[in-house]
């Protein structure tokens, strides 16, 4: 396959999880969200789109890269982990947007959390850029999971 192809394939599946979690979470932002009681160091929310689709982007370069890497089985448990959270990040807006759960969305983006992290210590075994281009993912994810802690809180 066309190494372009495959790197439009792994942008794709990862923006995809992206349009998904929006499904549940545009409703709510003018709703539900914009109710709620949140942080001072909440971002507006003009920022979280263009902050997302970045992310998923270099996720999805991310796992071009370790997919280059071809079969073996260390791909494999790479591609394992990546696939966990990547299911985890859309099943969380689901939760928190759609279900108006920020409990359960915080167990859910702590379980996240660390699938994440391990996703970047395998990534970075496989290819060091592939897990590295995955630091600022994490960043923004440390970062919604205090979000989300406190609008647990604070609600």
């Amino acid at each position: 396959m066309n190494k372009w192809i495959k790197l439009a394939i792994a942008i794709v599946i990862c923006q995809m999880a992206g349009v998904i979690g929006s499904i549940f979470t545009t409703p709510s932002i003018g709703t539900w969200y914009a109710s709620l009681n949140k942080p001072w160091f909440t971002p507006p929310n003009f920022v979280f789109a263009p902050v997302w689709i970045t992310l998923y982007t270099l996720m999805g370069i991310s796992l071009y890269w370790v997919w280059q890497k071809g079969p073996g089985k260390e791909v494999r448990s790479a591609l394992l982990a990546f696939s966990g959270q990547l299911v985890i990040n859309s099943v969380w807006s689901i939760v928190f947007f759609g279900l108006e759960s920020p409990f359960y969305a915080l167990i859910l983006i702590v379980f996240m959390w660390f699938l994440i992290l391990l996703t970047i210590y395998k990534f970075y075994k496989l290819d060091k850029k592939a897990g590295l281009i995955l630091v600022p993912y994490i960043a923004w994810v440390t970062i919604a999971t205090f979000l989300n802690y406190y609008v647990w809180i604070l609600n």
